[in-house]
């Protein structure tokens, strides 16, 4: 069984890494040739080149061979570039699995309000508007063609490298207060648990939340970081006055508390990390 991902990013590649003994071989894309070169020779995987400047045309044939693909690759301002390039590729291909990673921004905001799969999307932003009609795509191409397509929509990702307790040592943490604000997250490890458990009970056409069990206040968690790792906690600032990019001040335009009960009962997937609490505790030494 061979593994094709295209965008190698954070998550995928801790999914592929996790999971190499299952497949035969992997191959994935990167936008930029000298980082597929580099991420050839870190992961021992065959990762091509496939980004506005162009394609390895290695990629076509490497679909033909593919049983298993994951996608991870962001929409443009023009919808999914692995559907424009290679949809025939796919649809022609003996690929059995198809997943596609997107997010729980698609669901809008609902007041803090608990919320499932059964919610109704109701996407604000452009980019989660695009998001939304990307995952439709993907869904009619596996009602279109019998190929088993399935959704994920990933919370706030957290992992090695990329959590609380490195913006703090790093000294890039706000701990920013806005009144009644909830954020969701999911750890990468547990990211990877959901999609291979996903491959062992494939079902066409379903969409799953992949969030953690405990949506919780900002500088709650950064609290929660900042004490176990025995570093100085920022001072509040509130949301109104925090210096924030355009894009993150959006985040806290959403404000929803995701289940992610069918990952559990259906997929049968038992959290590594159920609440930031665990998560954090697991990277503190680790980084």
């Amino acid at each position: 069984m061979n593994l094709f991902v295209f965008g190698l990013g954070f998550s995928a590649r801790r999914f592929a890494e996790s999971q190499r003994g299952r497949f035969g071989r992997i191959r994935a894309s990167v936008t930029d040739p000298e980082k597929a070169r580099a991420l050839s020779d870190e992961t021992g995987f065959a990762v091509r080149a496939f980004g506005p400047e162009g394609a390895d045309s290695c990629i076509a044939e490497d679909l033909a061979d593919t049983d298993v693909l994951l996608v991870s690759v962001p929409p443009d301002a023009e919808g999914d570039p692995t559907l424009r390039a290679y949809q025939d590729a796919i649809v022609g291909s003996r690929i059995r699995w198809i997943g596609y990673l997107s997010t729980i921004g698609v669901y809008g905001d609902h007041g803090g309000a608990w919320i499932d799969e059964t919610t109704e999307p109701s996407p604000l932003s452009a980019r989660s508007k695009m998001r939304l009609a990307v995952e439709n795509a993907w869904l009619d191409l596996g009602r279109d063609t019998g190929k088993t397509v399935q959704v994920f929509r990933l919370s706030g990702i957290y992992g090695p490298g990329r959590n609380p307790i490195v913006k703090l040592r790093e000294g890039r943490s706000q701990r920013i207060v806005k009144r009644g604000q909830v954020f969701n997250r999911i750890h990468i490890d547990d990211i990877a648990a959901t999609l291979a458990a996903s491959i062992d009970r494939p079902r066409a056409g379903a969409v799953y939340n992949v969030t953690d069990d405990e949506p919780a206040p900002p500088q709650v968690v950064t609290e929660y970081a900042a004490g176990i790792a025995g570093l100085p906690l920022p001072p509040e600032v509130d949301f109104e006055t925090a210096d924030l990019s355009p894009m993150a001040r959006s985040f806290y335009g959403e404000n929803k508390r995701v289940r992610n009960r069918l990952i559990r009962e259906e997929l049968g997937v038992d959290l590594a990390f159920p609440t930031y609490r665990e998560g954090l505790t697991a990277l503190k030494d680790a980084g």
